[in-house]
């Protein structure tokens, strides 16, 4: 295992969004395609920067924020595809399998899952769950909970 997983299973403090976004930028380079991400927080806790990170990473040129109203997004770069899902407002599994999102899930790809607690039962056992949050001191932080790595 790399050091920098070793680090993030650890839990790294962000200072700004740019390091927020610079932290998960790195992580993309490290991922296994096909890796779904399950990023745990409250709103605010920075899970939308997290994935422009990833997807600033993954050579995705386009802008990303979160999909709260469209359930989900799919953004094609040169080293795989970004699907980014905010499940918020998904009260339960079977709505999402009304979504056909494996349709979607075209390799390589990473799956980013804001969220994730709504949809528990759908993800699969392999994916890799960071938790996000505020410090008391109003900084940022990330820590890998559990992956498959």
């Amino acid at each position: 295992m790399s050091d920098f997983l070793q680090q993030l299973r650890a839990g790294l403090t962000t200072h700004s969004a740019e390091e927020t976004r610079s932290l998960a930028e790195r992580l993309a380079h490290v991922l296994p395609r096909n890796a779904t991400l399950a990023l745990h927080g409250d709103l605010g806790a920075g899970k939308t920067t997290f994935v422009q990170g990833l997807a600033h990473g993954l050579g995705i040129q386009s802008s990303i924020t979160s999909p709260t109203f469209t359930i989900f997004t799919i953004h094609r770069g040169p080293i795989a595809s970004l699907v980014h899902l905010d499940a918020y407002r998904l009260e339960n599994d079977r709505q999402i399998d009304s979504l056909m999102l494996e349709d979607f899930l075209i390799t390589p790809y990473i799956l980013a899952v804001e969220w994730p607690e709504k949809i528990a039962s759908w993800l699969p056992e392999t994916a890799w769950h960071f938790s996000l949050g505020i410090t008391p001191e109003q900084n940022h932080f990330v820590r890998l909970d559990k992956s498959a790595a």
